[in-house]
């Protein structure tokens, strides 16, 4: 009888992984773009075309990040030791989504972010690491 064995990887091969992941999921997303201008009433929808208007290829701005739970284990000791991430507000370790995808640090996409992060976490679920998206629109 052969027994199967299977390598395990280490900490910092899913942290590389799941930024691959995240990297390849920013190129694939195409955020739906926004125009931006004064409205023509006070709670109006309409814009106002005889002044400014700005045109936001990244759609609406927002933030996300990964968080895992519980904030121990050797992937979030590597985290740690590496300065990625902080401990999060309400438990567990909060890991922005361009510490994963660094080609989004000065992007202010919501949708962007939101695709770094869901990349991210998909990986580290596949490992058994507890991990959710946490998004929020500016």
């Amino acid at each position: 009888m052969s027994q199967v064995i299977e390598k395990v990887k280490s900490a910092y091969d899913i942290f590389v992984e799941a930024s691959e992941a995240a990297e390849a999921a920013v190129r694939a997303c195409r955020p739906t773009p926004m125009v931006v201008g004064t409205p023509t009433t006070f709670f109006g929808n309409e814009i106002d075309k005889t002044k400014p208007t700005y045109f936001v290829e990244g759609g609406v701005c927002g933030f996300a990040s990964v968080i895992i739970k519980p904030a121990r284990g050797q992937f979030v000791t590597l985290l740690k030791s590496r300065g990625v991430g902080r401990k999060s507000y309400y438990s567990g370790w909060d890991v922005a989504s361009w510490e994963f995808a660094p080609s989004i640090r000065r992007d202010q996409s919501y949708e962007r972010a939101c695709a770094a992060a869901a990349g991210a976490v998909e990986v580290l679920q596949s490992y058994g690491i507890n991990a959710y998206v946490d998004s929020r629109i500016d």
